[in-house]
């Protein structure tokens, strides 16, 4: 009988030992059903006025004009945002941008469900990315697209409501999480009736693949770090440590990609393809609920992109590529060839040409 006892006993410690040696992933697969959207957004400093840099300072280092905009730009996000239109009226004010309201046509709020709740981190990024898309194309209108809660499914509702809009020239989504082994039959919904864009950020949290920034049908933003001069003039730019960047694990590498002959991608698709400031710490002001903030992160880049493309002629990633290898890429793109988002080696370094953190750089101009 303690021989039985002894036996029991150690295949009981085997098996213990296997479950403990054998992966997460291995022991609950991932799988679409439990993504949780995550908007990056990192809040640096609260303040009773703007702090940050402006929309004058960040048009003159993008390269981008001071007024303009056509079409509609559409927000994805997630929860209600109650005082979205308020802040965004005090946000104009501030910086002398046009009115945007439901009343003159400029903006509209659509929920996807009569009963959302708020949530905190969510509000915030609604702020961000509407404020700032207005700023950069202050022509151009804005739908604010609330999903009802954060999970795939229900941002991914939201998402084809997006696409049914007509006359919208890009869609924003200042979001992502973990790549799951459904995403390649998810990549249809990433198509729009009027042909519009999609962004989205690279993640906050260093090397590695986000979705949906990781669909070749997306344009997928990282980030980078502004410094400025003591007269607040542009001194450099480099990798943000905490672009998301990296290999994609399901999505084959897109024919604008195989074209431009990106190193070490194995055929699989790369991320991001380009890149805007994200560091907090030469962040951008925002306006809400009676405080201004001094905020970053790649969900910075992804609406700021869209309003370029409604700034310009029919930005493509075919375009984007084809600028970037071209004998003119520095008319189009700050090459961002300094700074990592980790310890990887090449797949966390800036380097010239493409890289995993920056992909072909940042914009200096709004005509690709």
């Amino acid at each position: 009988m303690g021989s039985l006892i002894r036996r029991i006993g150690a295949s009981v410690f085997v098996i213990a030992l296997f479950f403990l040696c054998v992966p997460l992933t291995a022991q609950a697969a991932y799988h679409f059903s439990d993504f949780r959207g995550i908007p990056p957004i990192h809040v640096h400093s609260t303040s009773k006025v703007p702090i940050g840099i402006t929309p004058v300072q960040i048009k003159k280092i993008y390269g981008l004009p001071n007024n303009g905009g056509k079409g509609t730009i559409v927000i994805v996000g997630a929860y209600n945002d109650a005082t979205i239109e308020s802040d965004l009226a005090v946000f104009d004010t501030t910086f002398n941008l046009p009115a945007c309201t439901t009343a003159n046509g400029c903006f509209t709020k659509h929920l996807m469900s009569t009963k959302e709740g708020s949530n905190s981190g969510w509000t915030l990024e609604t702020s961000l990315d509407v404020e700032w898309a207005h700023a950069i194309a202050p022509s151009a209108k804005i739908v604010f697209v609330a999903a009802t809660t954060q999970g795939g499914a229900n941002l991914l509702k939201a998402i084809d409501y997006a696409a049914s809009l007509p006359g919208v020239v890009a869609i924003s989504m200042s979001w992502g999480g973990a790549e799951f082994p459904e995403e390649t039959s998810l990549d249809s919904h990433f198509k729009s009736v009027s042909n519009a864009l999609f962004f989205a950020s690279s993640g906050d949290n260093g090397a590695g693949a986000s979705w949906p920034a990781a669909s070749p049908y997306v344009i997928g933003v990282g980030g980078t770090s502004i410094a400025l001069n003591s007269n607040a003039t542009f001194s450099k730019e480099t990798a943000w440590s905490g672009s998301g960047g990296g290999i994609s694990t399901y999505e084959r590498e897109p024919s604008y990609q195989t074209s431009y002959v990106i190193p070490k991608a194995g055929g699989m698709r790369a991320i991001p393809d380009v890149s805007y400031d994200a560091d907090s710490a030469s962040g951008f002001p925002i306006y809400h609920a009676g405080v201004w903030r001094e905020v970053g992160g790649t969900s910075a880049g992804a609406p700021q992109w869209a309003a370029i493309a409604a700034l310009g002629s029919g930005i493509t990633p075919v375009h984007l590529y084809a600028d970037k290898s071209g004998s003119e890429s520095k008319l189009y793109f700050r090459d961002i060839t300094s700074g990592s988002n980790g310890d990887c080696g090449y797949l966390c370094t800036a380097r010239a040409h493409y890289d995993y953190v920056t992909g072909l750089g940042s914009p200096l101009t709004d005509d690709f």
